[in-house]
């Protein structure tokens, strides 16, 4: 009883010195997941654009079903591994050592991945990535459940803060890992990421003295441990896994996995190891590791007494609303990155341009400004005891003040010029028809043009920060041998094939003509989340706190309701051409981000409030499981978006995602008194 006796006196003396009301090192973990969370968000932002991108632009040309296949799988497998990772941590190595091993691991992937022109490099780094996202997720917040031990009232209010920083670090590596993998090439917004990897990782460790002795060591089953949790539980008891429980978890764990794996690798290598002769057993194969997992579920909360078995009951219904929330919120970086890509008009003019250019250094600079001033508030406070962990973190925060004003300043200065390159035409005739033709093809350094060919002119547009002049000649590369045509700087012509490089000459100047990067949509929802999180939090604390069922059923009708708004602003989307005001992704990514609000933060909080503390750990990796199985639905989801915008309509692919997500949240807002019973009291 000594023990408890003692942790509770070290979480009163953490509310000794506090920052905006909370222990110091709360702000520290919110510093230490927002570099993670900028490492992976930073990537995540890419990952789709660069894959899909023209070889000559540095990407792998795949198909969109080839992209979101590996997408969905990498961003389903960061949330699987956790469950590993948070039962090494709880019963060999201690949360702080599993968050320090995985931010190395994650770091190595990054460096790995800045290789990207290297397939198997990439590989590897999305490999260590998913490994790093195992030891490190589960592990930081449940050192943030056990300095709240002695405050569950504050847990609310501290896991709204905390997710705050989740989104102040997705907010950055979307911005600057996207902004320089689409401006200056895709390795440097990959590098980007883990640069801030190995900063959050040391700012962490040489700050851990903070925490006294969470985390530092496994949590044990101590008699005196367990005495507690029984009088918080009444007749609550250890339920150890069985043979039959572990040969379950061994046989639904290793075909879900195959599964998982095998999805993109038939997509993009065309080898199916779950294909048998012409019997293809894919389908087969991940419904029976869903079934055996569901009964490995049903099987041990049977097992628990009655006050037990109803809150286990109570995570399982929360989990469902879960695996659909996620299924169709992470669309984020998969259909609407396509969306914002090819049927968005990105490019504006005029007063449009400069009012962009505008709010874009606004949200830009005012959120930095916001989050450094936290830190300033933290530094006061950690500098004389953990005088090298304040120095990373302030130079973190002066590097990414250099990044931004040299953004900023590319920005203001960057020009469209209307350029002109030279086609020959030739005349064939078509098979079918037996019509004669034109093909126009783009004169590269390759070309041999024949005598009496006929030579024309086009015209094309770049936008670049440079000083150019009417006739001033410059290159370009012909990224898809298609015609599509990028600027090139000359020094980067001597790695090029002459076959993709292409002659032309600037003949008009425009000024005011900004094209905005299709990434930079996906900082609105981490910025929605720095502007509305202060609130939620203070409404989660109020009287009015609504019931958990009650903020899932809002968070799903939100999240539809974001969908309607791109279901109405792309009926008028009738051909591949066709592009939409980028206002209905405005809309759509707030009513997402409010949804998000109502769900994501608070479920960590009722996972820790709802479970015994043995298995606190434990539980957060079997919750992210069901944010697993959410991704990997978005992906699969995300990967129907051609063939139902050719079929039927991009209106009509939206509209599917918010008719399903609004019909849910009514029914969990209807199911409200039943799983108030079920939480037996636990609010």
């Amino acid at each position: 009883m000594a023990d408890i006796i003692d942790n509770e006196q070290q979480n009163n003396d953490m509310f000794k010195s506090t920052v905006l009301g909370h222990p110091q090192g709360l702000f520290i973990l919110f510093f230490t997941e927002m570099w993670e969370r900028f490492s992976y968000y930073g990537m995540r932002a890419l990952l789709v654009l660069f894959l899909m991108s023209a070889v000559g632009a540095g990407g792998w040309n795949w198909t969109s079903g080839q992209a979101l296949a590996l997408y969905g799988t990498y961003t389903s497998m960061v949330y699987l591994t956790p469950i590993l990772g948070g039962f090494l941590a709880d019963k060999y190595i201690g949360y702080r050592k599993a968050v320090i091993i995985g931010a190395v691991i994650m770091t190595l992937g990054h460096i790995s991945m800045a290789l990207e022109s290297n397939h198997m490099f990439l590989y590897i780094g999305i490999g260590l990535l998913i490994i790093g996202n195992g030891f490190f997720k589960p592990n930081i917040t449940s050192i943030i459940s056990n300095m709240y031990e002695g405050t569950p009232e504050k847990k609310d209010g501290a896991y709204t803060i905390f997710y705050m920083g989740v989104n102040a670090g997705s907010f950055l590596g979307i911005m600057l890992c996207g902004y320089l993998g689409e401006t200056l090439g895709w390795a440097y917004g990959f590098g980007l990421a883990g640069v801030f990897m190995l900063l959050g990782m040391l700012q962490f460790y040489f700050s851990q003295k903070i925490f006294g002795d969470i985390g530092i060591k496994p949590k044990l089953n101590t008699e005196s441990s367990q005495r507690v949790e029984k009088l918080e539980f009444e007749g609550d008891r250890l339920n150890p896994f069985t043979a039959f429980d572990k040969l379950l978890i061994y046989i639904s764990s290793s075909a879900g996995l195959i599964w998982i794996i095998n999805d993109p690798l038939s997509k993009i290598a065309n080898i199916n190891v779950l294909k048998f002769g012409n019997y293809d057993t894919s389908n087969t194969v991940i419904i029976g590791a869903v079934l055996l997992f569901l009964s490995l579920l049903i099987l041990r909360i049977i097992r628990y007494p009655k006050i037990t078995k109803d809150r286990m009951i109570a995570i399982v219904i929360f989990a469902v609303f879960t695996i659909l929330f996620w299924a169709c919120f992470e669309q984020a970086g998969g259909s609407m990155t396509i969306f914002a890509k090819d049927f968005t008009s990105r490019i504006l003019t005029g007063s449009a341009a400069t009012t962009y250019t505008i709010v874009n250094i606004i949200i830009t600079v005012v959120p930095i400004a916001i989050i450094t001033w936290v830190l300033f508030l933290l530094f006061k406070k950690t500098f004389k005891n953990y005088l090298f962990s304040s120095l990373i973190l302030g130079s973190s925060f002066l590097i990414i003040w250099v990044i931004v004003g040299w953004m900023i300043n590319r920005d203001l200065h960057s020009k469209a010029y209307i350029v002109e390159y030279s086609q020959v035409e030739t005349q064939s005739i078509d098979k079918k028809s037996g019509k004669k033709e034109t093909i126009s093809t783009i004169i590269n350094e390759d070309t041999e043009i024949k005598k009496g060919a006929l030579i024309t002119k086009s015209t094309t547009t770049i936008r670049q920060p440079l000083d150019f002049k009417v006739g001033s000649s410059l290159l370009l590369i012909d990224t898809d041998k298609e015609g599509s045509l990028n600027y090139l700087p000359s020094e980067k012509a001597v790695k090029i094939d002459k076959d993709r490089i292409v002659r032309a000459k600037v003949i008009e100047v425009k000024d005011k003509e900004v094209e905005i990067p299709a990434s930079w949509f996906g900082i609105l929802n981490s910025l929605f989340i720095i502007l509305f999180a202060p609130l939620f939090s203070k409404w989660w604390e109020s009287k009015s706190n609504p019931s958990a069922a009650t903020k899932y059923g809002l968070g799903l009708i939100l999240l539809g309701l974001g969908f309607g708004t791109l279901a109405l602003g792309s009926m008028s989307i009738t051909s591949s051409a066709a592009s939409v005001s980028i206002i209905w992704l405005v809309i759509a990514y707030l009513f997402h981000t409010l949804g998000e609000l109502c769900i994501s933060p608070v479920a960590l909080s009722y996972i820790s409030k709802l479970v015994p503390g043995r298995m606190i750990a434990l539980m957060f990796g079997i919750w992210y499981i069901a944010i697993a199985i959410g991704n990997k639905s978005a992906g699969k989801m995300g990967e129907q978006i051609e063939t139902i915008q050719k079929e039927h309509s991009m209106s009509y692919f939206f509209m599917i995602f918010t008719l399903i997500p609004i019909g849910i949240g009514l029914i969990g807002i209807f199911l409200n008194p039943i799983i108030k019973r079920l939480m037996h009291g636990v609010k």
